[in-house]
């Protein structure tokens, strides 16, 4: 089963940036549809963003505009690029992923988990 693990996660001002990584542990991370969700203290896990195993993408309508998904299949990482952060964008930060998946908005999508990086949005 593969396995994945985010990092880049940190402490930011608002209106700056962060870069989120997902890297797997399969050589075919290509294949996996990949969901980034997030969850703010007090808070229900919530959608973000994904990307299809076929590179089709969609936002949570929080972060259109703002945040982008992109995959490089060399590094079998999928990443997360957050620009003009708010503090409301603090959070737990997860990947998921699902083998030939949809980008799917539901966390019942993906069986798979990474342990979670800390996102810390100060005004």
């Amino acid at each position: 089963q593969v396995q994945l693990v985010e990092s880049g996660g940190g402490l930011v001002q608002a209106g700056g940036s962060l870069r989120l990584s997902c890297a797997a542990s399969a050589r075919t991370f290509s294949n996996y549809a990949v969901g980034w969700f997030r969850r703010a203290p007090g808070a229900e896990r919530e959608f973000v963003t994904s990307i299809s195993w076929s590179d089709s993408t969609y936002y949570a309508d929080s972060v259109k505009g703002r945040f982008t998904i992109f995959r490089d299949n060399v590094k079998n990482t999928v990443y997360l690029q957050m620009s003009s952060l708010k503090p409301e964008d603090t959070a737990v930060y997860y990947c998921a992923a699902r083998f030939r998946g949809a980008a799917a908005v539901s966390t019942t999508e993906y069986n798979v988990w990474g342990q979670g990086t800390q996102v810390t949005v100060s005004s």
